[in-house]
Parts: C-alpha cells; sequence; structure tokens
C-alpha cells in the first residue's frame, strides 16, 4: 500500500514526551488484535517528535472494546468494517464522546440519516464531498466560527475556543431602566427612547455629527390607484392583490393593495434628501416586516431615526474616510398604525480619517 503526497509535509508532535504516549498507544492497539497496515512505529531516537503516519484495522470492532476506549492523538487512524448503516451509526456512537467526525458521501438523504443518529455523540461533524473536498480545513480543524468540543470523554461540551470562548471570560448583566435611560447607557437608539430633532437633515450630516436618536418626521403623502399601476408596470409585478378588483375582494385584505416594495420606495422619497452630502450610498436594509396593509386612499408618514453608528476602517489613506449608520424606519398610516417596520444601513462619510493629513 502507497498513500503519499509529494508536495505533503508531515509537522511534528508536541514533544518526545507526546510522541512516546502516542506509541504506548499504538502498541496497545496493536496488542488488542488490531493490524497495522501503515506505518506503526516511530524512531523513538531520532531528532524531532515525528510519529509515521499510521493506519491499522480491526477486523471486529464489536468484539475489541480497546479500538473504541483509546485514542493515539497523533496521527492515527483505524478502519472498522461494519454492515449497514446501523451497525455503522453504532460504531460511530461507542467512542465515549468524540470531537469530531467525518462522513464522506454524495446522498443528502444519508448525510442528514448520519447526522441524526450520530450527533449526540460528536462535537462537530463534517460532510465531506465533492463540492466541499476542495476547501475541506481537514477533520476537526478549529474554526472560530464553529463550536469546538464535544461530549462525553471530548470535554463534556464547548472548550474554550473560537469567537463564542470570549463569553466565557465575560460576565452578563440585565440593565433595567426607560427606554431613553438604555439608549443613552448602550450608545444605541431603542423603540420608545426619545428622539431629537432639529432643524438639519440627518442625511446633511457628516458621521461625527450623527447621534443615535436623531430622527426626521415626514411630510405625509397619500397613495393612490394610478400609484398601483404605475408601479406595477414599470417592475412588471402584476400579483392579483395589486391589480385585480375582483380577485383581491375575494383575499383576506378585502380590496387592492399597494406592493409592499413600493412602499419602501415611496418611504424612501419622503426621507430621503437628494442633493450632495455625506451620505455616499445604501448600504442595505434589514428585517423588513409589513403589518397593516395600505389601501389606495391611504396616507402614509415616516420616522427614521438613527439607531447605531459603526466606523469601517480606512485600509490606504487614499481610501475615503467612512461609517455606517443603521436608521430605523417606522411607516405609518393616517390612523397612527404602523404598516411597515426595518432597518436601512448608509454609508455616510467622515470628516476625520485613520491616516495623518
Amino acid at each position: 500500500m502507497t498513500l503519499r503526497r509529494r508536495a505533503l509535509r508531515w509537522g511534528a508532535l508536541v514533544n518526545s514526551e507526546q510522541r512516546q504516549d502516542v506509541q504506548e498507544s499504538v502498541n496497545k492497539l496493536i496488542a488488542a488484535g488490531c493490524e497495522v497496515l501503515l506505518g506503526g512505529e516511530a524512531d523513538l531516537s531520532a531528532a524531532g517528535a515525528f510519529f509515521p503516519p499510521t493506519l491499522l484495522y480491526c477486523s471486529q470492532p464489536d468484539e475489541t472494546p480497546a479500538v473504541h476506549a483509546i485514542e493515539a492523538f497523533g496521527p492515527v487512524a483505524t478502519l472498522m468494517p461494519y454492515r449497514d448503516r446501523q451497525h455503522a451509526l453504532t460504531l460511530a456512537r461507542a467512542g465515549g464522546g468524540s470531537l469530531a467526525g467525518t462522513l464522506v458521501t454524495a446522498s443528502g438523504e444519508l448525510a442528514r440519516e448520519f447526522i441524526l443518529g450520530a450527533a449526540r455523540a460528536h462535537g462537530r461533524i463534517q460532510i465531506l464531498n465533492e463540492a466541499s473536498s476542495v476547501e475541506s480545513t481537514g477533520h476537526g480543524s478549529p474554526l472560530p466560527q464553529l463550536v469546538h468540543g464535544g461530549p462525553g470523554r471530548a470535554g463534556g461540551g464547548e472548550e474554550l475556543g473560537g469567537l463564542r470562548s470570549v463569553k466565557h471570560y465575560m460576565q452578563r448583566t440585565a440593565v433595567q431602566g426607560s427606554p431613553t435611560m438604555l439608549a443613552t447607557i448602550g450608545q444605541q437608539w431603542v423603540h420608545g427612547a426619545q428622539v431629537n430633532e432639529d432643524r438639519i437633515h440627518p442625511f446633511r450630516k457628516y458621521f461625527e455629527e450623527i447621534q443615535p436618536g436623531d430622527s426626521l418626521l415626514t411630510p405625509r403623502r397619500t397613495l393612490t390607484e394610478a400609484d398601483i399601476v404605475n408601479f406595477a408596470c414599470l417592475s412588471g409585478d402584476h400579483f392579483y392583490a395589486h391589480m385585480d378588483k375582483i380577485a383581491a375582494a375575494e383575499s383576506i385584505f378585502g380590496e387592492r393593495v399597494v406592493h409592499g416594495y413600493f412602499l419602501i420606495s415611496a418611504a424612501a422619497g419622503l426621507f430621503v434628501d437628494a442633493g450632495v452630502g455625506p451620505v455616499i450610498a445604501n448600504y442595505g436594509m434589514e428585517n423588513l416586516r409589513f403589518i397593516e396593509p395600505v389601501k389606495p386612499g391611504d396616507t402614509i408618514q415616516v420616522r427614521l431615526t438613527c439607531k447605531r453608528k459603526t466606523v469601517k476602517r480606512q485600509r490606504s489613506a487614499d481610501e475615503k474616510a467612512t461609517g455606517v449608520v443603521e436608521w430605523a424606519v417606522e411607516i405609518f398610516n393616517q390612523h397612527q398604525q404602523a404598516v411597515a417596520l426595518y432597518s436601512i444601513l448608509t454609508l455616510v462619510a467622515r470628516q476625520q480619517g485613520d491616516f495623518p493629513a
């Protein structure tokens, strides 16, 4: 058997003591009945804590408890035959807790069956197929986006690794107070907190000048059937609830309603300042919810409020200094009922950059 990639370099273990521990574990597995297919013995007198890639074979995994109980913690793997899928799942769960498991399959249904049957015994399961193999980080490689740790002897839960480990060093404290007080403490506007209005449109302010709670209440606009028809022709959205008077009358709305996305566009027309200014671009929209239908003849009004700010780091002195401002948008009808809630993100110029002028 030849398993070699000439471009591959094999690293050392932590130290010679670990190499000795791995060798002792391999010896125990061999004594328990495992057959050596590759490697199996290190040169303990050689410089460096290197251990050869080792592949063992256990022909009777059900009758060999050592193969499930002994973990070599080195470049060692053991092949075990299985009779069917259920037997494979039984073997996969037999280790008493595992940091990671890998299933190589092109079948999504098989992967689902394996996950449902074996997930409780593993901290992570990697599904490897043709699509993921090129970018695979390998079996059990620590990744900051993923939980690292496993049940049972694999650690009894999540290890202190990855982004979530930071929370283990932090104290979670609930703060109780009025919305305005919470907004001041958290430097982030929350619904119900006091807003700040002045004669300067928020879109005329630079990033440093905008503060959470800065707000604009727009003029009103009455929406008509002509608006619905024009938007349908412009967008191509002729959904029956907007365009078919008879069908719309039998719907949950009882009559034709305004397109939701026209409502968003009309709201932007109310709160956007059209002139050249610090606002550079619309950066995105989040958490959109339509709450009440808007019908022909309804009047809308918008409140735009700065929720939070985030500085964007300059990558070079030539790059424009900017920040992202998140705005809470509330659209009301003539009855002061909220008809839509969402957040928009704007890219706003900064007066001061990260590099000396």
